[in-house]
């Protein structure tokens, strides 16, 4: 897959994922590439009905279509290989990155970039939130930064996103071509919880145990005890049990 890159920009938009799936609807040839951006966000939908705003020029929020398969095991590890491209655009700013089970990326242990797939007619959707230019985060639940928090430094969203697309093709291509085995070494190199004990919610159920891994398509793999090791394909890692470290 070497789409070439078709960048829409808008100035205001609810959800760049909403729109673009409302675009893939009407077009049902819609080339693959097709990226769907926005100068400010008013509604923007992460995880677990999570409302994603940003403000004017704050952040790179965009959404992209790939003509692809859509088999639903192999849907979240889209997210994966978006959320490497991500920690290595970071990296290439000297920002060191972590990842974070099932599409977080972190720095220091706070989040600074959010993914979320979706399976449309003909393919999938991959939106991607980026904090950039925000100086403060305390109107986020949780703990957060940005690229300007972090590197003090100013960027042009709309500059940003053509090399945030470079960084993502290789990894998509492999993720095309390989499922999660074309991305598993460089996503559990960022993965700072491996063989350490998490805590998984998962709506009103709560599991605990040691990250033994993850399978083939990208679920996570919870070892409860020494013959039992489940494999996850949705939830929230917390904070691990009897422990105030974070992953």
């Amino acid at each position: 897959m070497k789409p070439t890159f078709n960048i829409i920009w808008h100035a205001r938009l609810s959800s760049t994922n909403t729109t673009l799936q409302e675009l893939a609807e009407r077009t049902p040839d819609l080339p693959s590439g097709t990226v769907i951006a926005t100068r400010e966000q008013t509604r923007g939908r992460g995880r677990l009905d999570r409302v994603w705003i940003s403000g004017k020029n704050e952040n790179l929020t965009f959404s992209l279509f790939l003509r692809v398969g859509t088999d639903p095991h192999r849907l979240p590890s889209a997210s994966m290989a978006a959320a490497v491209a991500a920690a290595d655009l970071l990296e290439s700013e000297g920002i060191q990155a972590s990842l974070k089970w099932p599409n977080d990326v972190l720095v220091n242990g706070k989040k600074i970039c959010g993914i979320l797939s979706e399976a449309v007619s003909g393919g999938v959707i991959i939106g991607i939130g980026l904090n950039v230019n925000m100086d403060t985060t305390t109107h986020i639940d949780q703990p957060a930064t940005s690229l300007r928090i972090e590197s003090g430094k100013h960027y042009d969203c709309e500059h940003l996103l053509p090399v945030f697309l470079n960084k993502l093709l290789p990894h998509l291509t492999a993720w095309e071509c390989h499922g999660f085995s074309g991305i598993r070494k460089s996503w559990e190199a960022r993965v700072t919880n491996l063989g350490k004990p998490i805590r998984l919610r998962d709506g009103n159920q709560e599991r605990n145990g040691v990250l033994a891994g993850f399978g083939d398509d990208g679920e996570l793999l919870l070892q409860t005890d020494e013959s039992t090791r489940i494999p996850i394909w949705s939830g929230e890692l917390t904070s691990p049990p009897r422990s105030r470290h974070h992953s």
